[in-house]
């Protein structure tokens, strides 16, 4: 399953994120990981929960960033759950279209039964059509 939180800056998607994760920590057997693109929330999150600083690994487009996410899965078979904070920003994909990208994330949910939580800095009207059905 992949969901998208939604909206411009400032209206509380990270708070969302994070209070979302720090619930679902405490419900599930297996892992959590949490991108982001800095470790500014890194006391905020649950200390069962992994989090990931995007931008250490120097991610140049949204086909890398789709390797690096593939890669965590691949690596964790415990895994459950992904949270994923300025996706426009750690996936590269700002001024571009998020379809390609939640389409893989889609099917990666489908495969590894990974559930993928989206902070996407664009208002509800200006996501893509075909992704709308995903918000929360």
């Amino acid at each position: 399953m992949v969901q998208l939180i939604a909206g411009s800056k400032g209206h509380g998607k990270t708070k969302r994120l994070l209070d979302k994760a720090n619930t679902e920590i405490r419900g599930i057997l297996g892992n959590i990981c949490y991108l982001d693109k800095s470790t500014k929330h890194m006391f905020e999150l649950n200390t069962r929960i992994r989090l990931i600083n995007v931008k250490d690994f120097r991610i140049e487009n949204a086909d890398q960033f789709i390797g690096f996410v593939a890669g965590i899965i691949s690596q964790d078979h415990d895994l459950e759950q992904m949270y994923f904070d300025s996706f426009l920003d750690i996936a590269v994909l700002k001024d571009k279209d998020i379809r390609p990208v939640i389409e893989r994330l889609q099917q990666f949910s489908t495969v590894y039964h990974v559930d993928f939580i989206v902070s996407v800095s664009l208002d509800e009207a200006d996501i893509p059509e075909e992704c709308r059905e995903l918000i929360v």
